[in-house]
Formats: C-alpha cells, structure tokens, sequence
C-alpha cells in the first residue's frame, strides 16, 4: 500500500472557518399572474431584482442539537453577481467536533409583509445542509457546491430534508439529463471538466489564479448553456406525453422553486478550510469509571420503590463480544465482559461497615478509661512486637484502636496506632491527631517509619520531625541520605516555596547551622536535580530543586552564610574540573602509563587551578578537612575499565588525603552501603563493641561520578600471591611480635579478627554480593574491610555463591579453622554482632524503606520486596534463640563452600586473561 498521511482531529485545535462564496442561479421573476393572486410576492427582494441584497446564516448542528449560535455575513450590496467572499468563524473547535457535525446554512431575503418561515423582515431565500465530515469521516476541504432549496430554512436535524447534495429519484447526469439517454458531447466535456475541477480542488493540479479566472467564467457560462438546452429538451419531452408536472406548475407560481426533484436552479459555493493533510475524525479516548467508594444508601423500613434492575453496557475499555475462549475453536460462543464497579476496592464493604460501628465515636469519651486485661495485654504487647513491614489483622486495628488511650504511655505502640487510623474519616483522624501530644516520646526508628510512603498525614509527619529535633548534628547526619529521599513523600505545593513540608523546613533550619549537615544535603539535592534518567520523575527533580533553592535562599540570611554559599559553588568547580580531567583521560586511546603522564600534567596545568586554593577549600567528600593543594606527581591512574584517579589533596595541616575519582558509574548504591556500615558501627560502640570497622567516604556527585576515599591497603588476593599464600605471613610481616600469638602483634591481630567479624556479618545481612579476593582489603595494621557494593540485596552475578564471604584465606589469617581465635574468639563476635544490630532491626528496615523510590540499582529492580529482603536476613519470625542458630548455621556452610573456591579461582583466571 502506498503510504498516507494523515492528521487526527482531536489534536487540530483551530475553529471552525468557512468561506461564504457566490449564489449561482437564474433570476425567475414570478408571472403577472402570480402576483395578481398574491399582490404580497412583489415586494420581495429576489422578485423585484435580479441581484439583491441578500445575507447567509450559518450554524453548526450535531445530533439534531445545535452546538453554536448562527453567524451571519455582513451587509454587501451586489452590482453584477451575488458573490461574498467573506470568512465565517464558528465559535467552537475542530478537535471538539463530533462526527454527526454538519452545517446548516440560510440563504435570507426581504420582505416588509413576512411570510411563511419568516424572522422579522427576513424570509428564507433558500437553505442547504453541509456535513464538516464525509462519509469517510474525513473533514471536508477547498470548494464545495450546495444545493439550495428554494423558500426553506436550512434543515439542521439528522434526518435533513435540505442536504446539500441530495440522492435523485432517478439517475441524471451533472446537466439533468436522465439516466439511460445518449448524452451530448457538450454533456461528456463538462462531465470532464467538473473532474479535473475536483483535482484542482485538492492540490493535483498546479494554480495559476489570472488563467483559472478565464476557465472558470468559460466553463460557467459552458454550464449555463447546456442546462438550458437540456431543460428545453425536457419540456419538449414533456409536452409530447402531456405529462407536466402538478408539483412544477406550483413551483413556477411560487417563484420557481425545483428543489423538489432535487433539480435545484439555485446553488451556493461555500470552501472549508485546507490543510496539508486530511482531517480523520478520532474520539477522545476516556479513562475508565472511577470506582466509587460512596456507602450505599440503607433500604430498610417503608415501602420502597423497588427499580427495575438497570441496563447492561459495557464499561470503558471492555470489549463487548470476543472469541475470549482459549483455543481455535472459532465456532466457540462469545464472552461477554460486564464491568464491575467493585473491582479494585481496597476495602471490604463488610468490614468497613463492622469498622464503622465498632468505633462509633459517641463511645470516644467512654474509651479513655478502659483498661485491658490480661489476656488482651499479652496480644497487645504482641502487636508491638511486630516489626515495620507486618501489617496489622482487622480484629488487631480494632483492638489498637479500642485500647489507644491506654497505649500512649508505650512508645512502641504510636507506629501501630497511625496504621490503625482510618484517615479518610474526618471525625477519627480528628481524635487521631488530638491524641498525638499526649503520647510518651518515640524513638528515632519510629519517627523515621512515620515519614515513609505509606503516611501522608501532615499532622503526624510534623509529629515525627519534632521528635527528630532532639536529634544531635551527628545522629542527624546518619539519617540525612534517607531524609532527603523522604521529601519525595512530603506534600509539597506546586509554587516556588517549601514552607508547606515541616521535614523540608527542619533540614533547611538545620543545615543552615551546620556546615557539614549543609555541605552533604546540598550534595544531596544537587544528584537529585541532576537525574536525568526514566526512573527519576521530573516532579521529583522540581521538588529537589525548590528544596535546593529555599536552602541557598536561607543560607543568605545567617552571618557566615554568603560566604558557606562561596565554598559550595568553590566545590562545584572543583567536581567540574575532576570531571573533565576524568573524561579526557578515560577516553584517550593510550596505555595506562600513558594516561598517567597525561594526568599528572592536567593537574599541574595552571589553567586548571588546581596547584593552589586560596582560601583553602573544605573538601566536599570530607567537609571537616580544608585543602590547599594537589601533588600532581602522586597521581596515578588505576587498573579498570573505568579508569579511575588517584589524587592526593595537600591539607592545611600539610598532610596527604588521598581520594579515587570516577565518572561513568553511579556511586549511589556504594553510599548508601557505607552509609549503613557506618550507623552499624555506631550502633554497635553503642554497645561497647567496637570491631574495628573502616567506613571509608564516599559521596556521589552527580548520577555518573563521585568520590571516594582511599584507604592504604592492599586486596587479599595481592596479599595471599605475595607472601606465598599466607595471609597470617602478611600480617607477621607488618606487625612481628615474636612473643605473641602466631607471632602477630596482638592489637594488630585483634583488630583483623574484630573487623572480619563485623563485615561478614554486615554484607551478610545487606546480601551484598560479588564477593571475591581482590573486593577485600587488608591495611598493614590488620584493618579487613569490603570495596565495591555493585551488587546487593541477595544478588550475585555468580551462581552458587555462599550467603557470606568467610573464605579459607581469611581464616587462614587466624590461624586456620581450628584455632582458638576462628572457633571462639571471631564466632562470639559474629554471634554478639548479629544479635546487636538484630534489636535495631526496625532502624534498618526503616532506612531502606525511605530508599524504595530513590533511583538506587538494585532497590528499584523490586522496590516492594527490598526491605523484605533485609527482614529475611535478620529473621525477625522466629525467637533469638533460633534467630542465632540459624545464622550460626550460615557460618558453618560459609567455611565449607565449595562454591566460594570455585568463584575465586574462576575470578583469578578471568583477571589474568585481562592482563
């Protein structure tokens, strides 16, 4: 098929324009006779001259409805034709059009004495009704000709008796001559020419206006000539049979009128509007029926006038009849899909209503003094033992409910009593919110639950900030990466202002006071406005942007602030210019040494400004240390796909901070790892134990680059292959003691132990995975710790691998799987660590919760199932006791993997066929 373009009428948004052309037809007086019957008749405009002042009326109609007011042409007065050439526009689109549209179009005349279908002094000349579409549902353009009915309005209804191109009787040619006789030659040569008339109409046929003018006067009076002698020849015809017409005599009488047998004498040019393309007509495509969740009015009591039961339609988007049988059976019988307006309630109307009768609100004043028993105590206190992802039983939201004056004094129970809120309900979100202040303060965790997705009640999202004000600057910096996820919940107007959000508010208040809180939420932000990907709504990147604003907007009004705001935009350009340096040498076709060169000359390259920062900078991965330098000679290009620098920074102490900048890959997920390791950390020295963790820095500065500090070490599997397969020769090497245990200094020793143990534990409850030699690291001081968090929650590009990463080579390092320090000393700290972080499990999950929607690679794949996955690890189903002996059963199948040996050579062989 040859290709067709088209436009869509419901995207056409200009109104409705047609042009009011000429009135083509002879001027037929009326017979003295006539007029001596009806005097009346001579003092019409069209009998008393041959052009008259006439004026066109025009009003657009749709299912026997009109759809605009009549618009008319403006008053002309004809010398030699009746010709107006004037633009008419209706009040209404053509995207709004419906496809039953059609024009009805009044021809007017003048009469002082009235007369049949009269409006004043204005009769009906003649009317004529145009369909805006064809039958094709195609929107009519150029020039079309209309018969006019003589006498009569246009008539508007579906059903016209006026169309303007009316089905004959009987079959004539364009002339008039029936169907069935020899037309002329004059007949077929204007048949022709009204062809290639319509060619010319639609663009086929070139336009040259001075020499269509001459064709067309010539083809008219060509018409003219013809109509005439076929009209003489049917008279002749006619006289011969003596068969006249009774209805053609009235007609003559009256004015000569032969739109009876649709041979109209009159006929009006009107031209629609053109387009380069068709109009196709299309409907507008609705969206299903909102479900209604209004109670149904009570049918008890009285005679009820029982309706008969409503007819059957099918709902928006449901197919009507379909071969919906599975098969090919094409002789199956149809289904019929009804739609059902209770499909996807949320609620079920039975318990809605047992909700609404258990807690009537007359019985509010009574529930302030009941007290529960023993029984319902014991299963109030095990609601509260539930953690944040267990949802509540109906009979439990009651029980909640009932008791919720008593269970203020439990701080553990405000979490369970917002999910037992029907906040729909005015009167009971009322109460809720009333009863707020008189709760006992909550904990953290708690406040950080009531700011997720699920609760987007202002009143109890305020409650939550408020308690989080109590929160010290360092506390708060632990939560900062989740709190400004959670903005993303926030109900946040449409303008340019923040002061709606109470969370939005507190972090602005509070990061303006601090300038490490300010430096790491305007980083923060700025990765969120810079988001760019289908996963990160543009509503969201607004919101971080306004957020951003308010706080560049307050850091102006406190003292030090101008000057906190010089730094950030310092920093800016300093993570610009990394970038760049980054980029030029990640896309250079050399070898690495090569690109060390290049590297090492772009830092020490004036025009880069970075040989010197006055003042000196605080550094946006560490605000707390200023820097006044970089040693370009100490730069250094890593082994990877990627690329990665190696930059010392020259403190004000005068001291080397080295940091790995990297652009191409999105450091997020690796943040919000370290992140979690670090609040572990301090919430085991909570506990007075301290496993020696390294949470290094990493911050994410933009969703393809960041920063991350360098920490001296060297990976496993160097280790194991320089000290001939002993990672306890490594540690003898560095830390010789020869009167210690397997001759390792004993703090350097503890220490390898103590941070082993935490970070299997840790990446074993964030399922981090890809775990292999050369992602673990070792400091000369016995510090053991994870790089490279790309895989997490369970995933592992790796079949087969183990649920945590204790491979022989690290127990190599305490002296092998049966000595004192593996079976005693590193299994009680694994097993004190796991029950540690186990009772601040609803942190945790908590904190991931505020992460579903952020745009984290690992999270988004299943957001829903991403704290469960946390919560499986933990074991929160079972007891403490079985809690722990299933995680030391973890450990035990950790030792003896197969699987891990298998992963760690096949990883060595890949790496060495990439060298």
């Amino acid at each position: 098929m040859e290709e067709y373009s088209f436009a869509k009428s419901t995207d056409v948004d200009i109104s409705v324009h047609v042009r009011i052309a000429s009135l083509d037809g002879p001027y037929d007086p009326p017979p003295l006779s006539t007029l001596l019957q009806r005097p009346d008749l001579r003092f019409i405009g069209s009998n008393t001259s041959p052009y008259s002042d006439l004026y066109v009326t025009v009003q657009l109609w749709a299912d026997s409805k009109p759809w605009t007011v009549p618009v008319q042409t403006a008053y002309k007065s004809f010398k030699n034709a009746r010709v107006w050439n004037e633009w008419l526009e209706l009040p209404i689109s053509i995207s709004t059009l419906p496809q039953s549209s059609q024009l009805a179009i009044t021809v007017w005349d003048v009469s002082p004495t009235g007369g049949p279908g009269a409006k004043g002094h204005a009769i009906p000349f003649g009317g004529t009704t145009i369909p805006v579409f064809d039958k094709d549902g195609v929107l009519q353009r150029g020039q079309q000709r209309c018969c006019i009915y003589r006498h009569k309005e246009a008539d508007p209804y579906s059903s016209s008796t006026t169309p303007s191109s009316p089905p004959p009787k009987r079959s004539r040619t364009p002339t008039g001559r029936l169907a069935g006789q020899v037309p002329t030659a004059d007949e077929v040569e204007l048949e022709r020419l009204e062809t290639l008339f319509k060619k010319h109409e639609v663009g086929e046929i070139p336009r040259v206006d001075w020499l269509d003018q001459m064709v067309f006067r010539a083809v008219e009076k060509k018409r003219q000539e013809v109509e005439a002698s076929a009209k003489l020849a049917l008279k002749a015809s006619r006289s011969l049979k003596g068969k006249h017409s009774t209805r053609e005599g009235v007609a003559e009488q009256d004015g000569g009128d032969g739109s009876d047998d649709h041979g109209s004498k009159h006929t009006l040019i009107v031209e629609f509007q053109r387009f380069d393309f068709p109009i196709v007509y299309t409907d507008f495509e609705y969206s299903p029926t909102p479900i209604s969740f209004m109670p149904q009015q009570s049918m008890a009591g009285g005679n009820v006038n029982l309706k008969p039961p409503p007819e059957v339609q099918f709902g928006p988007g449901i197919n009507g009849v379909e071969n919906g049988l599975e098969g090919d059976d094409v002789n199956a019988p149809p289904l019929i899909r009804i739609y059902d307006p209770e499909v996807g309630q949320k609620d079920n109307p039975a318990e809605s209503k047992h909700r609404r009768l258990v807690r009537s609100h007359r019985t509010g004043v009574l529930d302030r003094d009941l007290k529960p028993n023993a029984k319902i105590r014991d299963e109030l206190n095990t609601i509260m033992s539930y953690g944040p992802t267990q949802e509540l039983k109906g009979e439990e939201v009651d029980l909640v409910w009932k008791f919720r004056h008593h269970l203020t004094k439990d701080k553990r129970a405000l979490t369970k009593f917002v999910k037992s809120v029907n906040w729909q309900d005015l009167n009971e979100s009322r109460q809720a919110v009333q009863i707020l202040p008189k709760w006992t303060e909550i904990d953290v965790d708690d406040a950080l639950e009531l700011l997720g997705p699920t609760l987007d009640n202002p009143a109890v999202r305020a409650y939550a900030v408020d308690r989080l004000r109590e929160s010290d600057d360092d506390e708060l910096l632990l939560y900062l990466l989740q709190l400004v996820q959670a903005l993303k919940f926030e109900k946040i107007s449409s303008d340019d202002s923040t002061q709606d959000s109470s969370l939005a508010k507190f972090l602005i208040s509070r990061a303006t006071k601090n300038l490490v809180l300010g430096n790491y939420l305007h980083w923060y932000l700025m990765v969120e406005c810079d988001d760019r990907s289908p996963d990160q709504s543009k509503d969201h990147q607004k919101l971080f942007a306004k957020v951003e604003y308010d706080f560049m907007s307050e850091l102006m009004q406190v003292p030090d602030g101008p000057e906190r705001r010089k730094i950030l935009l310092r920093q800016g350009e300093l993570i610009t210019v990394l970038s760049k340096i980054s980029k030029d040498v990640r896309f250079s076709r050399e070898d690495r040494p090569r690109k060390a060169q290049r590297l090492k000359k772009m830092l020490a390259d004036p025009k880069n400004e970075l040989t010197s920062f006055d003042p000196p900078l605080p550094l946006p991965l560490d605000p707390s240390v200023s820097v006044v330098s970089v040693y370009p000679e100490d730069a250094m290009v890593f082994k990877s796909s990627l690329f990665p620098l190696l930059i010392n920074f020259k403190t004000t102490e005068g001291k080397k901070y080295p940091v790995i900048f990297k652009t191409g890959d999105d450091l997020r997920q690796d943040q919000l790892v370290i992140q979690i390791i670090s609040l572990m950390d301090r919430l085991l020295q909570k506990e007075n134990l301290d496993l020696r963790l390294t949470p290094y820095r990493i911050l994410a500065t933009s969703p393809t680059a960041g920063v991350v500090q360098f920490i001296p070490s060297i990976s496993l599997a160097a280790a194991w292959a320089k000290h001939k397969g002993s990672i306890l020769a490594y540690l003898r090497t560095n830390n010789p003691d020869a009167t210690a245990e397997l001759g390792v200094r004993s703090a350097a020793m503890d220490t390898y132990v103590k941070s082993c143990a935490g970070y299997c534990v840790i990446t074993y409850l964030l399922g981090v995975g890809d775990r292999h030699l050369d992602n673990l690291l070792l400091t000369p001081d016995g510090h053991f710790f994870h790089i490279d968090f790309g895989y997490l929650l369970g995933r592992d590009p790796k079949p087969f691998a183990p649920a945590m990463k204790l491979c022989r080579e690290m127990i190599e390092g305490m002296g092998g799987p049966s000595s004192r320090l593996f079976t005693k000393t590193f299994k009680q700290y694994c097993q004190t660590a796991f029950t540690t972080l186990r009772k601040q499990s609803n942190l945790i999950l908590n904190l991931f919760a505020l992460m579903v929607d952020a745009n984290i690679q690992d999270i988004k794949l299943e957001p829903d199932k991403a704290v469960l996955k946390v919560r499986e690890r933990f074991a929160l189903g079972v007891s403490e006791e079985e809690a722990i002996r299933g995680f030391e059963a973890v450990v035990s199948e950790s030792v003896g993997s197969v699987g891990a040996v298998v992963i760690d050579r096949i990883h060595d062989l890949m790496q060495g066929l990439r060298a």
